[in-house]
């Protein structure tokens, strides 16, 4: 788990006493009093208030990040802390920038680019052991998000593996069920032919047979005619 709400409640403290005009302080302490009250969207246009008195507040736009962050709105959020980030000149308030743009980014699912900001914001802030703790929380979400997506490319290599092996077998069965029908053919023309020569070998019989009787039945026409004459 991200550890963000203790360094959001120094940064109040710490933002909070610094030197503003008086027309936007108003609307910024009223934007940390319903922020307290866990009030996000409405401490958010408190914020937003205090912006439109005074563009150049550094505190109005960390805080508006803050607020839009507890209302999961974590890109826009980012947006914030980065814009804070290059308004600031302090190294510990530039930190804190990039540490709660990290935490943005990373809530987004963004890790790269989380585990960047993280690190520009130890680079300036070395000790800041909540940092450290969520920079590693990063690299291990990563490892484990790069490791499922290896597993996942890997079922899928598997999966396609099995579909084509399963593709040329139907290729192969298909092509022995056609030597198969080609055998058949050959076979059953082979057969035709045997048929054609008994059905002529039968005819030819009948032939020769018809001619035997004509020759015997004149035979017998002979005869009679013979006794006949006798």
């Amino acid at each position: 788990m991200i550890k963000s709400f203790s360094l959001f409640s120094a940064l109040f403290l710490i933002f909070t006493t610094a030197s503003y005009s008086q027309a936007d302080r108003k609307l910024i302490r009223e934007g940390n009093r319903e922020y307290g009250k866990e009030k996000f969207s409405e401490s958010e246009i408190s914020y937003r208030k205090a912006l439109d008195k005074n563009k150049e507040s550094s505190v109005a736009v960390f805080n508006t990040g803050d607020a839009l962050y507890r209302q999961k709105k974590y890109e826009d959020a980012g947006k914030q802390f980065m814009e804070n980030h290059n308004m600031s000149e302090d190294k510990e308030k530039k930190s804190a920038s990039l540490y709660n743009l990290a935490n943005s980014l990373l809530m987004a699912n963004k890790l790269e680019e989380s585990i960047e900001a993280y690190k520009g914001s130890l680079k300036l802030d070395p000790d800041n052991m909540e940092t450290k703790y969520n920079l590693a929380y990063a690299q291990d979400l990563l490892k484990q998000q790069e490791e499922q997506q290896q597993q996942q490319q890997q079922q899928k290599d598997q999966d396609k593996d099995k579909q084509d092996q399963k593709q040329d077998n139907k290729e192969q069965q298909q092509d022995q069920n056609k030597d198969q029908n080609q055998d058949q053919q050959q076979q059953q023309q082979s057969i035709s032919k045997e048929d054609a020569e008994r059905l002529l070998n039968a005819l030819a019989n009948d032939e020769k047979s018809v001619q035997e009787k004509v020759k015997l039945a004149k035979a017998q026409k002979a005869r009679v005619r013979v006794i006949r004459n006798w």
